[in-house]
């Protein structure tokens, strides 16, 4: 079965990780502790910046059009095209997301097990 954790090039490892143990896929980085929100986007390797830039395509000639109303979503740190939105898609950055259970507690009181595989900057 295919466990679909990116890989990144930049760093060499998984965006994924565990909690005292392995996972069934023996990928990512294993933690003594439960981290809290912001400690779990590091250890996972989700602290990067998705941004939204203007969508281009190339003509038969070699120009540069832009496509109007759609746009490519981008990871900063890799540079990686991540997907292709319309342009009321707004995204929400991983430690936004992530910080959402921070407040529903009051603060850094859940502590994660396992994160990966989400991280691709999520939108609404």
């Amino acid at each position: 079965m295919a466990h679909q954790i990116h890989f990144n090039e930049q760093t060499q490892k998984h965006a994924f990780f565990s909690v005292k143990e392995k996972a069934w896929h023996n990928l990512g980085q294993i933690v003594s502790d439960y981290p809290t929100s912001q400690e779990a986007i590091k250890f996972a390797g989700l602290d990067y910046e998705v941004i939204k830039l203007p969508l281009y395509c190339k003509t038969e000639l070699g120009q540069s059009l832009e496509v109007p109303n759609f746009y490519s979503t981008i990871r900063t740190d890799t540079k990686s095209v991540l997907g292709v939105v319309g342009k009321e898609y707004q995204i929400i950055q991983n430690r936004d997301a992530f910080s959402f259970f921070d407040s529903i507690v009051g603060g850094t009181g859940i502590l994660f097990e396992t994160a990966g595989a989400l991280g691709n900057g999520y939108g609404k």
